[in-house]
This record gives C-alpha cells, sequence and structure tokens, in this order.
C-alpha cells in the first residue's frame, strides 16, 4: 500500500473505527487513542498491509486489544490503590501562609520576586540578580525594601487578630 493509499485509507476507515470502538469501550476519547495506535503500528507495515485483504478488520482487532490491554492495566492500577489507600491528603495551608502570600501579593512585581527568590527558593544576592538580570545593588535594595513592606503587612495582619482576640475576649461566653 502507497503511501497515498494508505492516506485515503485512514481518511476513510478512522472514523468508522472510531465508532465502532466507541461503543465497544463506551469512551471516545479511549476509542480514537487505540485506532491512533493501532493505524501507526499498520504505517509500519503498509508494504505489506493489502496482502491480509482485510486491512480495517486488522486495524479493528490490534484497536481492540489495545483497549482491553489499557482497561486491564488501569483495573490493576485501581486493585493496587484499593489495597494500598494513598495516605491522608495534605492539609491545606494555614492562617500564616495565607497571610504571606496576601502580603506578598501587595508587594511591586520586582520586589516580590526578589523575596521570593531569596527567601523561598533560598537564592543567593548574587543568583537573584543574575536570574532576573539586575545589578547586586538592585537586588539588595529591592529585598530591604520588600522585607520591611511585608514587616509593616504582617504586622497590621497580626495587631488585627490581637484586636478581635481582645474583643472576644472581652465578651460574656
Amino acid at each position: 500500500m502507497t503511501e497515498d493509499e494508505f492516506d485515503a485509507f485512514y481518511t476513510t476507515a478512522f472514523p468508522r473505527l472510531v465508532g465502532q470502538l466507541y461503543a465497544l469501550t463506551g469512551d471516545h476519547g479511549e476509542a480514537q487513542d487505540v485506532v491512533q495506535e493501532a493505524f501507526v503500528r499498520a504505517w509500519d507495515r503498509r508494504d505489506s498491509f493489502l496482502a491480509d485483504e482485510a486491512p480495517e478488520a486488522w486495524i479493528r482487532t490490534v484497536a481492540l486489544r489495545l483497549a482491553v490491554s489499557r482497561w486491564r492495566r488501569a483495573r490493576r492500577w485501581l486493585d493496587l490503590v484499593r489495597r494500598n489507600p494513598p495516605a491522608d491528603r495534605v492539609p491545606g495551608p494555614g492562617p500564616e501562609h495565607t497571610a504571606l502570600v496576601q502580603a506578598l501579593r501587595t508587594l511591586p512585581e520586582a520586589q516580590r520576586t526578589a523575596v521570593v527568590l531569596h527567601h523561598l527558593c533560598d537564592l543567593s544576592v548574587e543568583q537573584v540578580a543574575s536570574e532576573t538580570g539586575s545589578p547586586v545593588g538592585t537586588v539588595k535594595a529591592r529585598l530591604s525594601r520588600g522585607r520591611a513592606a511585608l514587616a509593616v503587612q504582617l504586622s497590621a495582619g497580626r495587631d488585627g487578630d490581637d484586636e478581635r482576640s481582645a474583643k472576644e475576649g472581652g465578651r460574656v461566653r
């Protein structure tokens, strides 16, 4: 089968085969994937492909076997997960993390980038300068200004918590 013949065969047979495999698998995306994989395997055999006299049946058989193989693999994985359930989910961020993220959002982008790269990604001042394309002195200034702004933001948030605690403490329980 020449490349042009194979292209014509693909164009006419692909939608039909996807429909058939969709009826068998119940999953349209899976049907498309396995039919496509079967055509890839047929492409490697296209020189001797017409000798089979039933190229569409060959592709349907290969696609069906691929679908069954994928289903078995998924079933084994599901059995494995059921026997060994994943660890408890990681708890969500705490109030400190949330406050830090909110405070970081108030910083100008250049300061926020410098603070995150230096303090959260553990890069040196020189590495931050290299990564941002800024002079070392500029990075130091951004870090200083960013830390000062964060201190104000975070202490304001803490003062609000203290005020709430004081109000709650004064209430009759």
